[in-house]
């Protein structure tokens, strides 16, 4: 697009309606923090002068969350779907804004504000440039963008190992960052059981600390450190309403019938066998699980639910439902004796009444792939782990699907074939090429199979992440490749494009703080730029 560019500086002011004040402050915090300009926000468009403008015209975007942003020497003009088509569009600005790398001596940092920046997931903006430390030129420009899918998520277990409200937070801020839409938050585990439910206060009072974790990948020793912590329902709120600020759903994750030994450890009775039942210190599948055929059971699961959808606006609750070994129910007596309809299976039948709970209450039901080999709801939506293909049959079947398959979606997963200096010991190997080769839709799909690919989202389990810096590493730069696979079309793909952007974006996350894994660019990593 020909024209002058706009001159960035610190007379320029943000008009926006009071409906998208929080954009515009956000637009004004990113600007202050990344190049120290403090910028003015009113509701008025002056006379004169410079501003960026900030609106919502559905006529004008391509959908609820696309946007067109469009720069001439005046003004840089921002219109939004919606609320959220404006803030993906601010992100856009933020991401364009030129840094200098923390791996460069300062001569060459002075350099490097003088090159050229394409920002991720967008088409233009691709010469933006600073004339001084305190002013930005954005070049003319017209951008109209829009995301491929609407479920674009990012998951944490903060089960295995606890982090705090405020590193939860900066996780948020990770999605914001990448246009991420949903925060997919594991609260209960094996390990540990880390939401407040007021009504079965010993989940946190007992199944909220372990008295020790495996050292190493399920060895035969134990720390015999005390691990744990909880979320109470405020708290929880609270990251509820710090996520919906930037447009982030929260997900919150009850796993069930298995991987329940915390609560079972809180409360036996719950159990089969009547326990007694310990917080686990190994990962894995325990053997242990809810007794479905238990009625006290069911008013466990409808007392935590009902509390849950208190706290958790989503109209989507995942109800787990992995890896449920069914040893206890084949020869617990109250099992045995429970009478099913043919062909329906004792987890099935556990599904069907939790997911006729949710319905009840206006909520719909999200669980992990082995619910289709138990007679899962229709309604039941299905998230895809062990591969594609159960996600492409679930949407053959009429299932909503969320794709997150192991081979390209498990960010606990080495992204180094040597590992010997890679902090995690999880196994597996996922490098950022393969996240970002990823295509959630097979192509053997049908139309009216594929509509029902509702997105896509990776996940971090966190046996092996102790330290919220091992969840950033684990992360980054991995989540940038799949805030593609996530956004881009197919078509507009480019896997070398791709890196020349992502290694300007490293900027951004050393002026974050954020740790990344420097595979892609060994002369950062520790060993080339220090002697032993």
């Amino acid at each position: 697009m020909k024209g002058d560019a706009f001159l960035l500086d610190s007379t320029v002011v943000v008009v926006a309606p009071p409906s998208l004040a929080r954009e515009a402050q956000f637009l004004c915090d990113y600007v202050a923090e990344l190049c120290g300009l403090r910028l003015r926000v009113t509701q008025s468009t002056p006379r004169k002068g410079r501003c960026i403008v900030l609106a919502v015209d559905q006529r004008a975007s391509q959908g609820a969350e696309g946007y067109v942003l469009n720069v001439d020497k005046r003004t840089v003009s921002i219109s939004g779907g919606s609320a959220a088509g404006v803030f993906y569009a601010v992100q856009t600005l933020r991401k364009s804004i030129p840094l200098p790398s923390a791996f460069l001596a300062p001569d060459e940092r002075h350099q490097v504000l003088s090159t050229t920046f394409q920002p991720l997931n967008t088409s233009g903006l691709s010469t933006v440039q600073p004339s001084t430390p305190s002013t930005i030129l954005f070049p003319a420009v017209r951008i109209t963008d829009a995301p491929r899918f609407g479920w674009r998520g990012m998951h944490l277990d903060c089960s295995r190992h606890f982090f705090s409200v405020d590193f939860v937070k900066k996780y948020i801020d990770l999605l914001a960052l990448h246009n991420m839409n949903v925060f997919h938050w594991h609260l209960t585990d094996d390990q540990g059981w880390r939401i407040e439910i007021k009504s079965w206060p010993r989940l946190v009072e007992v199944g909220s600390m372990r008295s020790g974790t495996v050292i190493g990948i399920n060895s035969d020793l134990d720390d015999h450190t005390p691990h744990g912590g909880y979320y109470t329902q405020q708290q929880a709120r609270d990251i509820v309403e710090y996520a919906r600020q930037r447009h982030i759903t929260v997900v919150p994750e009850i796993d069930m019938p298995g991987h329940m030994v915390a609560a079972l450890a809180s409360y036996p009775e719950l159990g089969c066998t009547g326990g007694p039942y310990e917080v686990g210190h190994y990962w894995g599948v325990y053997k242990d699980v809810l007794c479905v055929a238990n009625p006290k059971v069911y008013q466990f699961v409808e007392d935590v639910l009902t509390e849950i959808m208190q706290v958790f606006p989503s109209e989507v609750i995942h109800i787990g439902g992995d890896e449920t070994p069914t040893d206890r129910w084949k020869v617990c007596p109250k099992c045995q004796a429970q009478k099913l309809p043919q062909g329906v299976t004792l987890q099935g039948y556990f599904t069907q009444r939790v997911f006729d709970f949710l319905t009840s209450h206006h909520r719909r039901a999200l669980g992990w792939d082995e619910l289709l080999e138990n007679n899962a709801p229709q309604n039941t939506m299905i998230m895809s782990w062990r591969g594609s293909q159960p996600g492409a049959l679930a949407a053959q079947q009429g299932h909503d699907v969320v794709m997150t398959p192991t081979s390209h979606c498990y960010f606990d997963y080495q992204q180094n074939e040597e590992t010997d200096h890679e902090p995690s010991r999880c196994s597996g190997f996922i490098p950022v090429e393969k996240v970002y080769s990823l295509e959630p839709v097979p192509d053997s799909l049908a139309d009216d199979a594929r509509r029902h690919i509702l997105g896509v989202q990776a996940n971090l389990w966190a046996e092996y992440l102790t330290t919220p810096g091992l969840v950033e590493y684990q992360a980054l730069p991995r989540m940038t490749a799949l805030a593609e696979v996530q956004w881009t079309q197919p078509r507009r793909k480019d896997y070398d494009a791709f890196v020349e952007r992502l290694t300007r974006m490293t900027r951004l996350f050393d002026r974050c703080g954020y740790h990344y894994a420097k595979n892609l660019w060994p002369e950062r990593q520790l060993p080339s730029r220090w002697q032993f």
